[in-house]
C-alpha cells in the first residue's frame, strides 16, 4: 500500500533572481545524497532541477518552484515548476536536440526530458507552464503518480493550515482533507490531528472516518474536513465531508460536485451523510480546500485531465488559490 502525506511543510521557492537557481540545485542535491543516488546521477539531477530554474529566472512570470522527497516513495525525489507565462503552443519540439527557442521557456526542456526518469508538461500560450519531473534512486521501484496533493501557506505563515493524506492500495484510494479553522499553527494542529486520526484507521467508510475524526477534533478549533473513496475497478466514489472542502469528479465532458453537510469537524456537524457517485472512464478526482476558487472550468484546459496529477493539481493551485487563505488542492487519478 502506498501512503501519501507530507513528511514535513513543503517550501515553494520564488524564482525571481539567480540566486534561487543555487538554491534549488543544493536542495535537489542533497535530496539526491540523501538517497544514495550516487554522485553521477546526482550530478544529473542537479543539471536538470538548474535548468528548469533558470529557465523560469530567465524567461518566466511568477515562477515557483517545489524541491520534496516523492510523497509516495523514500528513493524517489519531486520536482514542480509553475509559472504564469509566457507558455509555449508546443511542448514537443523543444524536446528535440537542436531545437531553437532561444528566450522562451523550451530552453532546456531536452535535456531536463533525457535526465529525469519521468517527467510530464503542460502549457498554454498566454497562460504559463506547469514542468514536472521524478527521479529515483538506480535500482529502486518507479514511484507512483496517480494521486498528488500541493499545499501552501498564506502570506507571510510558516506552516499551512490543510493538510492530507491518501491510501492507495492500486485497486482503491481513500484520502482525508481538512483545512483547519483560520491559518497559522493553530489551524496546521486541528488539520495534522485528523491526518493523525485517518491514519490509525483508513480502512473504513468515508462516513466512519469522518464521524471519527469529528469526534477526535474537539479538543481544537476544528475544520472542514472531507473524505473520498475511489474504487478503480468498479468505477465508483464514495463521499462525506462537513464544511468547504470542494470535492469533485472531473471527465472529459465537465465535472461533478460531490455533497458535503454544513458545519465544522470537532464542533458543529448535523446529519453526517455518505453519498455515492458513478465514475466516468478516465475521469480525475480533486479535492480542494476553500484557499481555491470554485470557479475554475475545465473547458479553460484542453487536454488537461490527459496528464499526471502533479500536473493537474500543479495548474489548479496556480490558477485558483487566488484567494487569501492557506491552500490545497488533491487530484487522484483512476489510470496511470
Amino acid at each position: 500500500m502506498d501512503a501519501l502525506s507530507p513528511e514535513r511543510e513543503d517550501t515553494w521557492l520564488r524564482m525571481e533572481d539567480p540566486s534561487a537557481i543555487g538554491s534549488a540545485r543544493r536542495i535537489a542535491t542533497a535530496l539526491a545524497e540523501d538517497r544514495r543516488f550516487g554522485e553521477e546521477h546526482a550530478g544529473q539531477v542537479a543539471v536538470a532541477v538548474s535548468e528548469a530554474a533558470s529557465n523560469l529566472v530567465k524567461h518566466a512570470t511568477m515562477g515557483t518552484m517545489l524541491v520534496r522527497p516523492h510523497p509516495s516513495s523514500r528513493e524517489s525525489i519531486e520536482v514542480i515548476s509553475i509559472d504564469h507565462g509566457p507558455g509555449m503552443a508546443d511542448t514537443v519540439g523543444p524536446i528535440r536536440d537542436g531545437y531553437s527557442t532561444a528566450g522562451t521557456l523550451g530552453i532546456g526542456l531536452g535535456a531536463i526530458t533525457r535526465l529525469s526518469d519521468a517527467y510530464d508538461i503542460y502549457s498554454r500560450p498566454g497562460k504559463g507552464t506547469v514542468l514536472t519531473m521524478r527521479f529515483t534512486a538506480k535500482n529502486a521501484p518507479p514511484a507512483e503518480s496517480r494521486s498528488c496533493g500541493l499545499y501552501r501557506p498564506v502570506g507571510d505563515e510558516i506552516v499551512s493550515g490543510d493538510a492530507f493524506a491518501v491510501e492507495d492500495t492500486g485497486r482503491t484510494v481513500t484520502a482525508v482533507m481538512c483545512d483547519g479553522l483560520g491559518h497559522g499553527v493553530a489551524a496546521a494542529e486541528a488539520s495534522r490531528e485528523a491526518v493523525r486520526v485517518f491514519r490509525e484507521d483508513p480502512e473504513g467508510t468515508p462516513l466512519a472516518i469522518v464521524e471519527r475524526v469529528h469526534r477526535a477534533l474537539g479538543h481544537t478549533r476544528g475544520g472542514a474536513l472531507a473524505v473520498v473513496h475511489v474504487d478503480r475497478t468498479t468505477g465508483s466514489v464514495r463521499y462525506a465531508g462537513v464544511g468547504n472542502i470542494s470535492g469533485w469528479i472531473c471527465h472529459y465532458e465537465g465535472r461533478q460536485g460531490m455533497t458535503s453537510v454544513p458545519g465544522i469537524a470537532g464542533h458543529k456537524a448535523r446529519s453526517l451523510r455518505e453519498f455515492q457517485y458513478d465514475l466516468p472512464p478516465h475521469g480525475v478526482v480533486v479535492l480542494h480546500s476553500d484557499g481555491l476558487t470554485e470557479r475554475w472550468d475545465l473547458a479553460a484546459y484542453p487536454g488537461l485531465l490527459t496528464h499526471t496529477s502533479p500536473v493537474i493539481a500543479g495548474t489548479l493551485l496556480r490558477d485558483s488559490a487566488i484567494r487569501r487563505d492557506d491552500a490545497c488542492v488533491l487530484a487522484i487519478r483512476t489510470e496511470p
